[in-house]
C-alpha cells in the first residue's frame, strides 16, 4: 500500500511539472447553503479549512495527504489562497528512489500561494529546483494548491458557480445535503477544478461520477464536505474497487484575511531543474509500476 501512495505521489509531481510553466435540519430549502455561502463573499474576508485525503483500494485504507489553508473572498468568488499540503509519505516508502534528494523532497510540506491567478510554490518538490536564495516559484495560472492539491478536495464550495450546479441534483441528508456530479459537468463549470487537475482526455474518466456530501450549521454555512472521487479520475487506476476520499472542514467564516504574494526578492519564474535530468526523471518514471 505504501508503494501505490508513493507511486500516486510521483505521478501527480510528473503530471504538475509537464503541465505547469448545529446542523441544518433535513427539510431545508436545498437553496439555502448558496445564498448562505454568497453572502459571505465579501472582499478581506474568508475562511479556513482542514483537510485529509484518504486512499482506498477496497483492501486497505490509508491517509494519502493531509492539508489545511484559507481563502480570501472576493465579491464573486476566490481572491487569493494560502495553503499547505503534507503528503503521508517516508523516505523508506520510495524505495531506491529516496537516494535522490529530488524525490526524498516528496516527504516535506508543500506551500502554495495564489493571488487571483497567480501561483507562488515553495517547499516539497520545489525545494530542489529552485535557485539558489530563492524560496519560490512563480507561476501564472498556476495550480492553486500545488501537486499536492491535485489529489485534493475536487469540489470549491466558494465558487458560486459551482456550488449553485452542486445544488441543482442536491438531496436533503441528515445534517445537510448529498448529491453527485460529473467530471465532465465539473470541468465545465469550476475553474478551481481545471486549474487543480491535468487535462481529462478519458471518456470514461469525463463520464465518472463524484459522490458529494455537504454538512451545515444552522445558517446553511458548509462545515464540512466529504467527496467520494472513482479511481478512474485519479488517472492512475482502472480499478472500479479504488477511490479517494476527501474530508475538508470548514471554520472561520467571514474572519477577516489578507493574504500577500511572497517578497520579489525570493521569487524566480525559472528551475533549475528545467531541461535537466532530475525533472526529467520525473516526468519520464514508469510510474505504475511503482503501483505493483
Amino acid at each position: 500500500m505504501n508503494r501505490m501512495l508513493a507511486g500516486l505521489a510521483l505521478a501527480s509531481a510528473a503530471a504538475l511539472m509537464a503541465a505547469t510553466p448545529a446542523q441544518a435540519a433535513s427539510t431545508q430549502a436545498p437553496a439555502k447553503p448558496v445564498t448562505a455561502v454568497k453572502k459571505q463573499l465579501v472582499p478581506g474576508k474568508g475562511v479556513t479549512f482542514t483537510e485529509r485525503t484518504t486512499i482506498d483500494n477496497g483492501r486497505m485504507r490509508a491517509i494519502f495527504v493531509r492539508s489545511s489553508g484559507t481563502f480570501q473572498f472576493s465579491k464573486s468568488g476566490i481572491a487569493a489562497s494560502a495553503i499547505t499540503g503534507k503528503l503521508n509519505i517516508k523516505a523508506s516508502d520510495l524505495g531506491e528512489l529516496s537516494e535522490g534528494s529530488l524525490f526524498k523532497s516528496l516527504t516535506k510540506p508543500e506551500r502554495t500561494i495564489r493571488i487571483g491567478t497567480t501561483s507562488y510554490l515553495s517547499g516539497s518538490i520545489w525545494s530542489e529546483l529552485l535557485p539558489s536564495g530563492k524560496y519560490w516559484y512563480k507561476a501564472p495560472h498556476g495550480p492553486p494548491a500545488g501537486f499536492t492539491g491535485m489529489l485534493g478536495q475536487p469540489l470549491n464550495i466558494i465558487e458560486p458557480a459551482t456550488l449553485k450546479t452542486l445544488f441543482k441534483n442536491a438531496k436533503p441528508a441528515t445534517g445537510g445535503y448529498t448529491g453527485k456530479i460529473s467530471v465532465r459537468d465539473l470541468r465545465k463549470v469550476s475553474a478551481y477544478y481545471r486549474a487543480s487537475s491535468p487535462a481529462t482526455t478519458s471518456a470514461k474518466a469525463l463520464k465518472a461520477q463524484l459522490t458529494w456530501k455537504l454538512s451545515v450549521d444552522a445558517k446553511g454555512l458548509p462545515t464540512r464536505l466529504v467527496t467520494t472521487v472513482p479511481g478512474s479520475v485519479m488517472a492512475i487506476s482502472e480499478s472500479s474497487r479504488e477511490k479517494m476520499i476527501v474530508d475538508t472542514r470548514y471554520s472561520g467564516w467571514g474572519n477577516k484575511v489578507s493574504i500577500k504574494a511572497p517578497p520579489a526578492d525570493e521569487v524566480t519564474t525559472k528551475l533549475e531543474g528545467d531541461g535537466g535530468t532530475e525533472q526529467e526523471s520525473v516526468e519520464n518514471l514508469d510510474l505504475f509500476n511503482l503501483l505493483k
